[in-house]
């Protein structure tokens, strides 16, 4: 395995690609001090080992019709395993993460649904599943994310 060792460059040039992907190897070298070829082979060796998955686009869902978010709190049968937690909901387009947890509940399920109503017909789903037993939902007001504008 290639070594994750990262230093405060390796971190800026993350800090700048979260902030904007399309950013130019020429606009982070002046930002961080390196050469372009530099920056380059940091930005390689970081999708070498596993730091930089991919590149993607972000969206505004609300401008797409699905500008609400909520989150739902899903408590099990005692018999669920954790990939019977997760097949409750990834099958869902609403479902953006599920989140497996520690403790009560089971899990978390980030969902974005047009309006309330595809949201109650979406928590009704769920909850027809034999395996949930209880659900709590809690609806986003606003959201702030580390490392976008």
């Amino acid at each position: 395995m290639a070594d994750t060792t990262l230093d405060a460059t390796d971190h800026e040039i993350l800090a700048l690609l979260r902030e904007d992907a399309r950013r130019t190897l020429s606009d982070i070298a002046s930002r961080v001090t390196l050469s372009t070829a530099a920056v380059k082979r940091r930005i390689d060796r970081l999708q070498e080992v596993g730091v930089i998955l991919g590149y993607t686009v972000r969206v505004d869902h609300a401008k797409l019709g699905w500008g609400v978010e909520a989150f739902i709190e899903l408590r099990f049968l005692g018999t669920s395993g954790v990939e019977d937690i997760i097949q409750t909901t990834t099958r869902m387009p609403e479902a953006q993460a599920v989140f497996t947890i520690a403790g009560d509940p089971d899990a978390l399920v980030w969902l974005r649904v047009r309006d309330m109503a595809h949201l109650q017909r979406t928590i009704d789903e769920i909850r027809r599943s034999h395996r949930v037993t209880s659900t709590k939902t809690l609806i986003a007001l606003d959201s702030w994310e580390r490392g976008r504008r």
